[in-house]
């Protein structure tokens, strides 16, 4: 089988790579198919150079071909035996491929391209650029159907230089030329530099892909949270609905069975006073009938002897039980109007008016309790916050117009510019006591509660400042730290003094290295948890941001420390 394949490879064309036919020997000594060598010369005619494909030597003028008889004979008798030199089908250049340039025929695929060259070559025409020496200092490269764009059209030279003054490719005669004076570099460390910064970028965006990997993967475990928090908190709803439904059931149940209970007992009572009733109207019936009986009686000695004994009506009234009627009914003996007078009774409205309160309380305790569970809904919210703004139209989007409450000034501090402006005083001012008034420090409150995001700007002169948040109950009364901004785990403060800068929450204090000015500029996203303060001039520098959750709304202030002192809050523009 060796034996075989060499006899193939001695006796084939070296390009269209079957056994020669009438074939040729040109004077460095390469055998080619005789059709072969022609046309491959053919094809070098206007260069009036004519080579050798395997060895690149040249030959001036063109040879003149005459067969040799020699291998002509072998090859014949080769073919008796059967050799045949047919390569793979799959090796044969498809329409995609880049085909061999020195192949006859059908042209097998090329594995490589020489930007000397500028052709193509598959394994077998490839095989000189290996084994001569003249083909040492060519450049291999994969195989390419634009190899003339790789060559200057100006200098019909190799386009190896990269120009970085025009961001193109030229040859070395180009710099001596129109791109004289301009940065080059090799094309190669070209590629080299371009291919670490692709590799760089590359780098980056595998990162930023895991980053929102990992954040989606946040986001689904959250999805899931929210999904098994909401269902449990439906189930507990309707658990705590159902035992309220079942309470107020209950509770309707007894109402209703206590007025049925005093309904009958209150029937009863006045049906028995009927029948009593009705049992005195049927004796006083039948007296009446005995006296119309004896009305009737024409034997005067008769009547008389027993006129004389009839009951007056009092025995009568007497020896009945309607005295013990009462309370519904007056006097028997009454000579006018009806011997029963019905009290003007209400019957059961006043337990409906009582119950009818009971709805109007349970109501009003129902209308502020929902307003609580609605304000809690609303606060879940775990989507990632919008991005806090950059230019100073995005923070003016949501600036809010902030007034001081006079009611919150210590006695020390005077408002002025529509409440908006604070100062600190030598005397006491003569406020009205009121239970928000800060007794102790030198500071005030905004009457407006911050929820939502929001802006605002605070104009400061004297040597110290603060611009604060707070809870609505920070404590008023005294001066110690429960009460003093930033002091407390219920207010954030930035310390602004002449020189410097100091942030402070739960008295914890953070200094801060940044360019002084007299404007600060607060934003805040409550339901980001976000606060941050800019140092505001002719530019806009983060001095601090925080990142928490704020479980209420907010109140701004500021705190004055030096006798002149003030603070204002800027109008928005």
């Amino acid at each position: 089988m060796e034996q075989n394949q060499l006899d193939r490879e001695t006796f084939s064309c070296l390009i269209c790579l079957d056994l020669l036919k009438d074939p040729v020997t040109t004077s460095c000594g390469h055998s080619y198919c005789m059709n072969c060598i022609k046309n491959h010369w053919d094809e070098e005619d206007q260069k009036r150079i004519h080579s050798c494909p395997q060895c690149r030597e040249t030959f001036i003028p063109r040879p003149v071909l005459k067969k040799n008889t020699m291998l002509a004979a072998l090859v014949e008798q080769l073919k008796k035996t059967g050799l045949q030199a047919a390569p793979a089908d799959h090796c044969y250049a498809g329409h995609e491929d880049v085909a061999c340039d020195f192949c006859t025929g059908r042209k097998l695929k090329a594995i490589k391209s020489c930007l000397v060259c500028l052709a193509s070559y598959c394994e077998k025409h490839l095989q000189p650029h290996y084994d001569s020496a003249a083909f040492k200092k060519h450049k291999l490269v994969e195989p390419s159907k634009n190899l003339q764009e790789k060559i200057c059209s100006k200098h019909d030279k190799l386009l190896e230089i990269f120009c970085r003054t025009d961001q193109k490719c030229i040859c070395y005669l180009c710099t001596m030329d129109e791109h004289k004076g301009h940065i080059t570099v090799s094309a190669a460390t070209e590629e080299t530099e371009r291919q670490r910064e692709l590799e760089e970028r590359r780098g980056n965006f595998h990162q930023k892909i895991q980053d929102r990997e990992e954040d989606v993967k946040l986001l689904q475990q959250e999805v899931e949270a929210i999904n098994l928090s909401a269902d449990k908190t439906v189930e507990d709803s309707e658990k705590i609905f159902t035992q309220l439904i079942h309470f107020l059931q209950k509770r309707s149940s007894d109402v209703k069975q206590q007025i049925r209970s005093q309904q009958e007992t209150e029937v009863s009572r006045v049906k028995d006073v009927q029948e009593k009733l009705e049992q005195e109207i049927t004796e006083l019936k039948r007296k009446d009938a005995e006296l119309e009986q004896l009305s009737h009686t024409e034997d005067h000695s008769q009547f008389l002897l027993n006129s004389p004994r009839l009951p007056t009506l009092r025995e009568i009234a007497m020896s009945s039980s309607l005295e013990n009627l009462h309370p519904y009914f007056e006097d028997i003996t009454a000579t006018h109007s009806s011997s029963i007078n019905i009290r003007p009774l209400r019957h059961f409205e006043d337990v409906t008016a009582a119950v009818s309160e009971l709805r109007d309380k349970l109501q009003d305790v129902l209308r502020d309790s929902w307003t609580n569970i609605s304000l809690r809904l609303t606060d879940v919210d775990v989507l990632l916050p919008e991005p806090e703004p950059k230019s100073r139209a995005g923070f003016l989007k949501y600036s809010c117009e902030i007034t001081l409450d006079p009611n919150t000034a210590n006695t020390r501090l005077v408002l002025s510019e529509g409440n908006r402006k604070v100062k600190l005083m030598n005397r006491r001012q003569s406020y009205p006591r009121h239970p928000d008034r800060f007794t102790g420090c030198w500071q005030v409150l905004s009457r407006e509660s911050l929820t939502g995001r929001c802006y605002w700007e605070v104009e400061r002169s004297g040597t110290q400042v603060y611009v604060a948040v707070t809870y609505k109950n920070i404590s008023r009364a005294g001066g110690g730290n429960k009460c003093l901004f930033g002091c407390n785990d219920k207010s954030w403060a930035l310390d602004c003094s002449q020189n410097s800068f100091r942030f402070c929450h739960n008295n914890i204090w953070t200094p801060i290295a940044a360019p002084v000015s007299s404007r600060v500029g607060v934003y805040l996203d409550h339901r980001a948890g976000i606060l941050s303060f800019y140092s505001v001039s002719e530019t806009r520098t983060l001095l601090h941001r925080v990142q928490t959750r704020f479980t209420e709304p907010l109140l701004a202030g500021v705190s004055v420390f030096c006798i002149g002192g003030s603070a204002e809050f800027c109008k928005p523009n």
